[in-house]
């Protein structure tokens, strides 16, 4: 069985089309695929446009990006999910999300991201991401919005810390510090939003808000992982 895990905090606008994408690529796998919806600390609909998609969902109120993927990727670790699919609830996954890790044969695939509506930022921000952004096979970005793990390599390497931020990259990390393949590939690419407010800090939204603020150059210390 295939895993997805989908934190999310607040996002009953984005979840339908976010849960209607990993639908589609779900029914491209010859296996069957198991979707959890973590709602952490939600106060609108999330969770229960969720259930309307078939999906497993888990209400927690840790409000830490980290907790609700650890817990997300543990419910399906203990359902028997042999491979891992980490997505957010403000991105779209491709039809071959799937199958393309799959088809790595690694024991974690690290993807890119791409973002189609940049409406709310002035042009220099849409630039900065597009001279900054390593569009290509190897690649060294890290995103928890198209990542995906064997739940062996996920377990052996101690699985999400509880953190506000960067637990994907503490993720890989370990990984790497425990021996493991990983594929960093240009596709498939997921499609996320370039939204203001941030769900999570240091994350995407955080990073945009910095080149806005200063005028698309990267301050000392800032990185897009």
């Amino acid at each position: 069985m295939i895993g997805v895990c989908i934190p999310a905090h607040d996002e009953a606008a984005l979840i339908d089309a976010c849960l209607d994408s990993v639908c589609a690529a779900a029914a491209q796998v010859q296996e069957p695929v198991r979707i959890v919806v973590v709602a952490d600390a939600c106060r609108d609909a999330t969770a229960a446009l969720a259930r309307t998609w078939g999906c497993d969902v888990v209400e927690i109120g840790a409000r830490c990006v980290g907790t609700a993927r650890a817990v997300g990727m543990d419910h399906l670790v203990g359902l028997g999910a042999r491979w891992l699919c980490c997505t957010d609830a403000d991105s779209r996954v491709p039809p071959q999300w799937i199958t393309a890790q799959l088809a790595c044969a690694s024991d974690a695939v690290c993807g890119t991201i791409g973002v189609e509506d940049w409406h709310e930022h002035p042009l220099h921000v849409a630039q900065a991401f597009a001279s900054h952004y390593q569009d290509r096979n190897g690649h060294r970005h890290i995103h928890g919005a198209n990542l995906g793990v064997s739940s062996a390599a996920y377990r052996r390497a101690g699985g999400f810390a509880p953190l506000v931020a960067h637990e994907d990259v503490r993720l890989v990390e370990a990984l790497l510090a425990q021996q493991a393949t990983v594929a960093w590939v240009r596709d498939p690419r997921v499609i996320t939003s370039a939204r203001c407010i941030a769900r999570a800090p240091e994350g995407f939204a955080a990073w945009l808000q910095a080149r806005w603020h200063t005028g698309g150059g990267v301050p000392a210390g800032a990185a897009l992982t």
